[in-house]
């Protein structure tokens, strides 16, 4: 399994979508029911600037060879290592040698 090595900026953020199955009944009222083992994935908004033309091309290579198919391990801005795939990133060259990659990590759980 591969490993995202690079360090993203400050201001990475994350958001939290807990899976969650709703049964709906009469007059308003619902039941709810986590939705499995892991219901709280999260997804990463990350960003790394200011990268040389080598970094960057690094960066984009590892995310065009994962392809959003194969999962990496990453270790978050806290501490946590995971799995995660990134289904989405773009990257804009700022000026000479001067690029900034953004991507979406997604928290996924597999053996």
């Amino acid at each position: 399994m591969a490993t995202f090595t690079y360090t993203a900026d400050f201001g990475a953020s994350f958001t939290v979508k807990p899976s969650v199955r709703v049964s709906k009944f009469g007059d308003g009222y619902e039941q709810r029911q986590a939705n499995g083992l892991n219901t709280q994935p999260k997804t990463w908004n990350l960003k790394f600037s200011l990268r040389t033309d080598a970094e960057a091309n690094a960066i984009t290579t590892f995310l065009e060879t994962a392809a959003a198919v194969s999962s990496f391990d990453w270790t978050d801005i806290n501490g946590t290592a995971g799995k995660y795939v990134c289904r989405s990133w773009d990257r804009s060259k700022d000026r000479y040698n001067l690029n900034t990659v953004s991507a979406q990590f997604e928290q996924v759980y597999e053996p």
